[in-house]
């Protein structure tokens, strides 16, 4: 875990989780930062904003070197609304065990079909996800076709859950299982789609990973709902949870419309 600076008094660091920030520096900054300490961990459930995270005052880039100062770790997995081109362009190396990106020596991409060894737990990764609003969207400007894993990416998944006989701590994503998807449509105030037919290779595969791995906690983001749904399977997005127990720590008004 990251050291360094002082934000109140010393305690154990800390491992986080959250939904969705789609490169919102007002959420980030008025949300997160303000409520991380020296050495904690945050992983974001996809769509992190890589591509998006230009703002009033500061470039994305800006923002990045900023948070590269901070005395805290970001972990992310790709979802759908991410410039693919610009994460792509990093390098791929090894860390924990996992291959990734580092955008920043403190901020992490964690790549698809990947298991971690983070804290003595070990973290399956799958990110991904098919974008609703496309249609009103551009190529190359604001969404990239590799929003969907590949065939490559299933096989690596595949492939690493059986180094680790198919037994994790936690699975991270950015969609949900087909099942999940489905029992999330059938109450109604969520207003969520029943599986969508571009995304169904992706929550298939999901389901195949609920069905033949063992994990304490599945988190996931993608569906801008806070929710603690059946086999241990958690909706985030406008709350801060320890990761260990799924405890809510922090929460929030939406910020998206």
């Amino acid at each position: 875990m990251t050291e360094g600076g002082q934000r109140g008094n010393r305690r154990k660091a800390m491992f986080y989780v959250t939904g969705d920030t789609h490169g919102n520096q007002y959420k980030w900054m008025e949300q997160i930062d303000m409520f991380l300490k020296p050495g904690d961990m945050i992983l974001i459930t996809g769509d992190f904003g890589v591509g998006f995270w230009n703002g009033r005052y500061w470039s994305e880039e800006m923002f990045f070197d900023w948070l590269e100062k901070q005395p805290y770790t970001v972990l992310f997995c790709d979802g759908n609304h991410c410039d693919f081109n610009k994460l792509d362009s990093y390098p791929v190396t090894e860390w924990n065990s996992g291959k990734v990106h580092f955008l920043r020596k403190n901020l992490i991409h964690l790549m698809r079909g990947e298991v971690y060894q983070i804290n003595d737990w070990r973290f399956f990764v799958m990110g991904g996800g098919y974008s609703l609003d496309k249609y009103r969207r551009t190529e190359g400007v604001s969404w990239w076709p590799q929003e969907m894993p590949s065939a490559k990416e299933y096989e690596n998944a595949r492939y690493n859950l059986a180094r680790f006989e198919n037994t994790v701590d936690y699975i991270i994503t950015h969609t949900a299982p087909g099942e999940t998807v489905y029992h999330m449509s059938t109450i109604r105030r969520l207003g969520i789609q029943r599986n969508v037919m571009e995304e169904r290779e992706l929550t298939t595969f999901l389901d195949y990973v609920q069905a033949t791995v063992q994990y304490k906690y599945w988190y996931f983001g993608h569906f801008h709902i806070d929710l603690e749904l059946w086999r241990n399977q958690i909706a985030t997005f406008s709350t801060i949870r320890e990761v260990e127990n799924s405890r809510i720590v922090r929460q929030w008004e939406s910020y998206e419309g």
